[in-house]
């Protein structure tokens, strides 16, 4: 079928693939460093717990068959080498039929882990990175030109991430529509970057000239991907850039870098085929992908529809397999940043005297000194938990107390989440925790006390408590 393959989608093929590979890598990493303490078998939630009342079915896994900790270390260390080796080209080493297995492999191990990660896996870039990675065992390697049916399919993807949250940000908060959200967005999003503070202070008129422009990336350009090139392919580069400039104001772990490895392999077209012509896939690989194109169509009817409805949903899976999903994020904008400050005390009664040590996170704001660190795409699983807690504690209901109970413990696997652990040698005797409120310092504030952050005391999170009253709360 002559109209099926065109080489001069190699390019985009290329770099979607490798740097989708290298976001593979870095979501295995991220399961590996971390998994210990959030879903371990004494983790905060523990996967034994949730495999014992969830079925196979309702979150098809390989940990049903088997769960131990040197088994999803083995499992998660297995994918980091796997995707380093896509990554590097062995992918396009290997005979076609290897190639979809590799890439198949991928997809159905980082599955695995996203069906029992619970909370800590409910984002929406996990089911982003699955969908992706399920339409890269269809694009074939670089011994066949790539096939025109999947390259639409990642555009088609591409107009769902984009026009979703697009949608969602109109029908949402009204500050979207009156051009002010980003008054308050670079201070309460979720985990600020070290460029965060000085985007919240560029000029008022600037960052309605931000929002507007947002606009226009998510609702209009979206559309242009299905004209005729180069116009889709300028307006993916369009895309590309409104990302990066996302990748500068924050931490979205791999949700932008997915967004511009869809967009690349647009763009990619107007740089060219190459030098020589690359042969037609053979027929059966033809034949799964035009069936692969048709599941996904079939697959896209409830998350066309959602676009449709003002019940819009963001960042929903319509089945286990995380194949066809829905996006979208920021709705609605937080104006007022909180955090939860957790502190501990050698002593083992508490007064008015008692010393309190903070505990220091890796990515959420802690120390008012400290300016936000950039760790994106890398994803801090713990550390976004913590932003979503401050705003209600039906957030934290299933994990707090476990979390506080493992520092009780001087649990290693969780001081390893931590950037600073204030008690080294012994365990505190209590923990509590504060809800603060922060806010960016200006530049006045920043010049005379050197802190990025200002904070106020508001409430109280979790009283003082001993690990003996934990007791039967685990």
């Amino acid at each position: 079928m002559a109209w099926f393959s065109d080489s001069g989608y190699w390019l985009g093929r290329l770099v979607f693939q490798r740097l989708l590979a290298v976001l593979y890598l870095i979501a295995f990493l991220a399961a590996a460093r971390q998994f210990r303490a959030l879903i371990g078998a004494r983790g905060m939630l523990p996967v034994p717990a949730f495999l014992a009342r969830v079925p196979f079915r309702a979150a098809p896994s390989v940990f049903h068959w088997h769960f131990s900790d040197r088994f999803f270390a083995l499992w998660s260390w297995g994918g980091v080498v796997l995707a380093a080796a896509v990554a590097a080209g062995a992918a396009d080493a290997v005979p076609l039929w290897a190639s979809m297995v590799l890439w198949a492999v991928l997809w159905a191990m980082y599955l695995s882990i996203v069906n029992v990660g619970q909370t800590w896996y409910s984002f929406g870039w996990e089911s982003l990175l699955l969908e992706a990675g399920s339409l890269a065992v269809f694009l074939g390697n670089a011994q066949t030109a790539p096939p025109v049916p999947v390259m639409w399919l990642l555009r088609w993807l591409l107009f769902r991430v984009e026009f979703g949250a697009g949608l969602i940000k109109m029908r949402g908060d009204h500050c979207w529509r009156d051009l002010t959200c980003l008054y308050y967005h670079h201070e309460t999003q979720p985990m600020p970057g070290p460029l965060s503070w000085f985007f919240h202070h560029l000029p008022g008129p600037l960052h309605r000239v931000e929002v507007a422009a947002n606009h226009v990336a998510q609702l209009g350009v979206p559309v242009l991907l299905f004209t005729p090139q180069p116009i889709a392919g300028w307006a993916a580069v369009a895309m590309v850039v409104t990302q990066l400039w996302l990748v500068l104001s924050g931490n979205f772990a791999w949700l932008n870098w997915v967004t511009i490895a869809l967009a690349m392999s647009a763009a990619a077209p107007l740089w060219g085929e190459p030098s020589a012509p690359l042969p037609a896939p053979p027929v059966w690989f033809e034949v799964l992908a035009l069936i692969a194109t048709a599941g996904v169509l079939v697959l896209s009817h409830r998350p066309a529809r959602n676009l449709l409805t003002r019940q819009q949903m963001m960042n929903t899976s319509y089945e286990s397999l995380h194949l066809v999903n829905s996006y979208g994020a920021f709705g609605s904008i937080t104006r007022v940043r909180r955090e939860i400050v957790v502190e501990g005390t050698a002593d083992a009664v508490t007064g008015p005297e008692t010393t309190w040590l903070p505990y220091e996170f890796r990515g959420k704001p802690g120390d008012v000194r400290r300016l936000p660190r950039q760790y994106a795409p890398y994803h801090l699983r713990l550390d976004w938990l913590m932003w979503f807690a401050a705003l209600s504690p039906a957030y934290a209901r299933s994990w707090f107390v476990p979390f506080v109970a493992r520092l009780l413990e001087n649990d290693r696997d969780t001081l390893r989440l931590l950037h600073r652990n204030p008690f080294p040698d012994l365990p505190p005797a209590r923990i509590r925790a504060r809800v603060f409120r922060y806010r960016f310092t200006t530049w006045r504030e920043l010049r005379e006390t050197r802190a990025w952050w200002h904070r106020t005391e508001e409430r109280e999170f979790l009283a003082p408590i001993a690990r003996s009253a934990l007791h039967g709360r685990r």
